[in-house]
């Protein structure tokens, strides 16, 4: 079973929405969770998580003697995540190599951050969800293991659905459509009726094409470079 630990402040933030739907039902069955609290290790009476950014300024920061502490308590190889927004993009590559391994170990940050020796003293890989800045690291969280448990074998009702999403291949996905045909003035594009998959193949293939070059500036580039590289994994398709 893909097992997850979460390391933070508010354990009552989780399962949260990852106990519904396919996450939900997928739970206790192909992936498995427990959230525990970081405040569990403070070592004072008053349960002090936190202290005042050497060097001075505004906020606090998560001590690194009571992180490590949490850190510390789960004691296996699971790759050990900090959520923070100056983290490495997160990736469905980096996702599906997640899911193809026995887990993971996130830890949400707080406040101004976490100090920085804890982050190198116990091999923290800091994972941004995008270029926001949140409360914490609870949101993101969440985020990461919707994108993990949903690529877990038996979690999608049609595993190949996975295969043609965005960011699985070189481009976005294209539009989808459905009933009714006809929706305030507005009708289903007549290559998808017409039952040639071929047609339709091209007709998606030219919407993310599309979409990609104009809402992807950045991965378009990449499209362009593995064409010129004898790649075009979106051909796969037609």
């Amino acid at each position: 079973m893909w097992r997850a630990t979460v390391l933070t402040l508010y354990p009552a933030m989780f399962p949260g929405p990852l106990g519904h739907a396919l996450a939900g039902r997928a739970l206790g069955q192909a992936w498995s969770i427990e959230a525990r609290d970081i405040r569990a290790h403070a070592s004072d009476r008053h349960g002090t998580v936190d202290d005042t950014p050497a060097g001075g300024g505004p906020g606090m920061v998560l001590r690194a003697d009571v992180l490590a502490a949490a850190i510390d308590a789960v004691a296996d190889d699971r790759p050990r995540l900090l959520m923070t927004p100056r983290g490495t993009p997160l990736t469905q590559a980096r996702v599906r190599g997640l899911a193809a391994g026995p887990g993971v170990t996130l830890v949400c940050g707080r406040f101004e951050g976490v100090d920085e020796r804890v982050i190198l003293s116990r091999g923290l890989e800091e994972v941004s969800v995008g270029d926001v800045v949140l409360s914490g690291g609870e949101a993101a969280a969440t985020l990461l293991l919707d994108a993990c448990v949903r690529l877990l074998p038996g979690v999608m009702g049609d595993a190949a659905s996975g295969d043609i999403e965005s960011f699985e291949q070189p481009l976005i996905e294209h539009a989808h459509y459905t009933k009714p045909r006809d929706f305030e003035g507005l009708s289903i594009p007549a290559e998808l009726l017409g039952g040639d998959h071929k047609a339709v193949a091209r007709w998606r293939k030219r919407g993310s094409l599309a979409a990609t070059r104009a809402r992807r500036p950045d991965l378009w580039a990449k499209y362009v470079a593995s064409l010129r590289g004898g790649v075009d994994k979106s051909r796969e398709s037609e």
